[in-house]
C-alpha cells in the first residue's frame, strides 16, 4: 500500500510533525512519520532517525554520533536520500523544517521521480528556494511562523498543507499515452521556430518544451539521463553565453553531457547565442561598460556578444559535441540566430555570427554520426523549422 511519508526532526519539531502526520491521516491517507533528527525524538515515530541514518554508506553510527551539526544534517541529508530511493511506497512526501530539516529533506525530494507529490514547509520558503528546489518539482510552502510549538497560525497552515499532500497523491496522474517525449530548448527570442517544430511533431512525439534559463537546460538534460526522453532539438543553445561571460542563466560545465551520455538522436542549433542575460542595468558588471545592450524588460538586460565571445562560445559548444557518438545534427541559420539578430534588428551583426559559425564548423569533429548544416534562412523562417524537424526525423529512424 501507497502511504504519505510525513517528514521531520522528530527531536525539535516533533509536536508540529504529529500535528502534519494527524492531519494528513484525518484524510483518509495511510502515514508514515519519519524522523530525520539527530537526537532523541519528541513523539512517536514510524520509521526512527537510526534507521534512515542506516542508509548512510558508514551505517547511523556516522549520522547520530556526530557532535557537529554542520556535519550531522549533511550526513543524514545522505541517509535519506539513499532512504527514500530505497522505498516503494511512496504516494507522496511532506515535510517540515528549518534550515537543517529543509536542507535533510529536499535531498532526498530532489533524488525522487518528477511527478511524486512533494511539499516541503519550510521558514525558508519565502526566500530563494534554488538550492533546495533546483531542477526538481518539489513545492515549497512557507511557514510564515518558526517551528516552536504549534499556534493558531501555524495548526492552518500545515492543516492546509496535509490537504494539498493528500490531495494531490490521492489520485495518481494519467499515465503517457505512449508517444515518446522529446525535448526541446525555446527563448522568447526563438519562439517561433521551437513552437513549429513542437507542432510539426506533436503528433508521434509528446514534445516537452524547456525554457533556456540555465535550470531549464538542467531539468532536460535530467529527464535524458533518467531516460524519459527519446531525443532532443536544442535549438537554444543561449545558455552557454552566460556559462562563459557572468551571465545569471548559465548551463553547467555538462551542458551537453547528458547527450554524449545516452547517444540519443540530437538536433541541436545556435539559437540566442547572440546574447548574454542581466538582470538590471545597474547590476551588470562594470567590466562591460559601454557594451551593447537591450532592454528585454525592467528586470531583464541583454548584451550583445562580440565575434571574439562568439568564437569562444562556437568552440565550447564544438568541442563538446565533438565528445557525442549519438547521431547529431548540427543546424546554423546564416541569416541570424534569434529575432533580435535578423537584418534591421538591435543584434544584427553578420562579423560575430561569422566567427561563431565558423568555430563550430572548425571544432565539431564530422563523421557518421556527426554533421553541421549551413542554410540560408534566419532561425525562426518557417523553412528552417520544417528543417530541423526533417534532421531530427531522419536520425530518429535510425
Amino acid at each position: 500500500m501507497k502511504r504519505v511519508y510525513v517528514v521531520g526532526t522528530a527531536d525539535t519539531k516533533g509536536e508540529e510533525l504529529a500535528f502534519l502526520a494527524d492531519a494528513v491521516a484525518a484524510t483518509g491517507a495511510a502515514v508514515a512519520r519519519i524522523d530525520v533528527g539527530t537526537r532523541n525524538p519528541t513523539v512517536p515515530v514510524d520509521v526512527s532517525a537510526e534507521e534512515v541514518g542506516g542508509h548512510h554508506p558508514g551505517g547511523s553510527s556516522a549520522v547520530l554520533s556526530i557532535d557537529d551539526r554542520g556535519t550531522a544534517v549533511a550526513a543524514m541529508a545522505l541517509a535519506f536520500t539513499r532512504f527514500v530511493q530505497s522505498r516503494t511506497d511512496i504516494a507522496g512526501v511532506i515535510g517540515i523544517g528549518g534550515g537543517g530539516g529543509t536542507s535533510i529533506i529536499t535531498s532526498g525530494m530532489r533524488a525522487l521521480p518528477l511527478g511524486l507529490p512533494k511539499i516541503m514547509v519550510s521558514t525558508l520558503a519565502s526566500g530563494d528556494t534554488a538550492p533546495y528546489v533546483d531542477v526538481s518539482d518539489i513545492v515549497m510552502m512557507p511557514s510564515v511562523t518558526d517551528m516552536a510549538g504549534l499556534n493558531r497560525l501555524s495548526r492552518v497552515v500545515l492543516h492546509n498543507a496535509a490537504q494539498a499532500i493528500s490531495g494531490m497523491a490521492a489520485k495518481p496522474a494519467e499515465p503517457p499515452d505512449g508517444r515518446p517525449s522529446i525535448g526541446l530548448t525555446m527563448f522568447g527570442v526563438t519562439t517561433p521556430c521551437v513552437t513549429s517544430i513542437a507542432e510539426q511533431l506533436r503528433s508521434i512525439y509528446d514534445c516537452m518544451v524547456f525554457h533556456a534559463t540555465g535550470t531549464g537546460g538542467r531539468t532536460m538534460e535530467k529527464l535524458a539521463d533518467s531516460g524519459l526522453l527519446s531525443g532532443v532539438i536544442d535549438i537554444t543553445t543561449t545558455e552557454v553565453c552566460d556559462l562563459l561571460f557572468g551571465g545569471v542563466l548559465p548551463a553547467t560545465e555538462d551542458r551537453f553531457g547528458a547527450i554524449a551520455r545516452t547517444r540519443l538522436p540530437y538536433v541541436g542549433s545556435v539559437g540566442a547565442l547572440d546574447m548574454v542575460n542581466f538582470w538590471a542595468p545597474p547590476t551588470i558588471p562594470e567590466r562591460y561598460s559601454g557594451r551593447l545592450f537591450y532592454e528585454h524588460n525592467p528586470n531583464v538586460t541583454l548584451m550583445r556578444t562580440t565575434p571574439d565571445e562568439s568564437r569562444k562560445i562556437g568552440e565550447w559548444i564544438g568541442t563538446k559535441l565533438s565528445l557525442c557518438d549519438g547521431p547529431v545534427r548540427f543546424l546554423i541559420p546564416e541569416k541570424g540566430v534569434s529575432a533580435l539578430d535578423i537584418e534591421g534588428g538591435a543584434f544584427f551583426d553578420p562579423e560575430a555570427d561569422a566567427a561563431l559559425f565558423e568555430a563550430i564548423e572548425r571544432t565539431i569533429k564530422p563523421d557518421d554520426a556527426r554533421s553541421v548544416t549551413r542554410l540560408p534562412m534566419h532561425i525562426n523562417d518557417p523553412e528552417f523549422a520544417k528543417a530541423a524537424v526533417a534532421a531530427f526525423l531522419d536520425i530518429a529512424r535510425q
